[in-house]
């Protein structure tokens, strides 16, 4: 499955590289990139585990930028 997420308070190009980094080796992500351009990310990952690939990548990035929310 592939979406598109908006990113609200995403604060640098540096911090959207780390959490694009950190989440693309997640098990079940095929592809994941983040805009901080465009403010969004586009995740593709396993259909069947998908909300719970999700609910990784939040907690990954609050690690990386705590003030970024990821728009679900």
């Amino acid at each position: 499955m592939r979406k598109k997420f908006n990113l609200i308070d995403l604060d640098c190009a540096h911090c959207a590289t780390k959490m694009e980094e950190a989440c693309s080796k997640i098990e079940g992500v095929n592809s994941v990139s983040f805009s901080f351009i465009t403010c969004q990310m586009i995740l593709d990952a396993n259909d069947e585990r998908f909300e719970e690939i999700l609910q990784e990548i939040v907690k990954t990035c609050k690690k990386i930028e705590p003030n970024c929310e990821i728009e679900i």
